[in-house]
């Protein structure tokens, strides 16, 4: 027990140990591109703090910049001005070799549009980016991230044989495969009817939960935004309201 001398010591490092490790920190990141027009800023100072471990629902209005928010966290955009710091690593300004390589190992992204590649199968599809990073059991893992999202049968099937909504397991297990510690999910039910979508977001807060990774969630979708335990409101490039975390 500390001295009643320390105790103020003592109980700011309890305070500080009780808070989570910051997962995404971002500090008046702005973006700006050329257009015909003249320069588009399309970011504008945006500051924000994740834990590691939580889920944000991201939302806002069409333009409002969230896509392209979740790119630069993703570091497929570099922004103008301003740091990113992902998983403890300053993102801003790292080459594209840099940028693809600290993605490898911390974040996994599910898109709209599923991305996969239509000449391989499921297994092929989910093992890319373990083989990427030399993992000498990619295809043994990727199977076994089929099976967790419930595509253990479908491992041999192509892209084109396979539903929207089983095209969109096969992409979420090619996020999960690697283990990031981030994931990033944009509008992930946008191409799907809604029962099939409502599989998808089951899947991803439940595999969210069971692994403990950071998720940040893009949508439209009011009820779905709720489920996070956080939601935060863009509008025109700027961070509008951060509704914390809900009890």
């Amino acid at each position: 027990m500390p001295r009643d001398g320390d105790k103020e010591t003592y109980d700011r490092m309890e305070q500080k140990l009780s808070v989570a490790p910051v997962a995404i920190q971002l500090r008046g990141v702005e973006l700006t591109l050329a257009s015909g027009a003249g320069p588009v800023n399309i970011l504008k100072g945006v500051d924000l703090d994740i834990a590691q471990g939580e889920a944000v629902g991201l939302v806002g209005p069409s333009g409002s910049g969230k896509s392209t928010l979740l790119a630069v966290i993703a570091g497929l955009e570099q922004p103008s001005a301003g740091s990113v710091q992902v998983a403890g690593a300053e993102f801003a300004g790292l080459d594209e070799d840099a940028l693809a390589l600290a993605r490898r190992r911390t974040i996994g992204i599910v898109f709209q549009a599923f991305h996969l590649i239509p000449t391989m199968t499921a297994l092929e599809n989910v093992a890319v980016p373990l083989e990427l990073a030399g993992d000498a059991a990619a295809f043994d893992k990727a199977a076994a991230e089929l099976d967790q999202v419930g595509l253990g049968h479908r491992l041999s099937h192509y892209p084109g044989q396979l539903s929207g909504g089983e095209q969109q397991r096969v992409a979420l297990a090619r996020a999960l495969a690697p283990g990031p510690a981030i994931l990033l999910a944009d509008e992930p039910t946008g191409n799907l009817d809604g029962a099939t979508g409502a599989g998808i977001i089951d899947l991803l807060f439940d595999l969210h939960e069971k692994r403990g990774a950071t998720l940040v969630l893009i949508t439209h979708d009011e009820s779905l935004a709720e489920r996070c335990g956080r939601i935060v409101r863009l509008r025109d490039g700027r961070i509008e309201e951060d509704g914390g975390r809900q009890a």
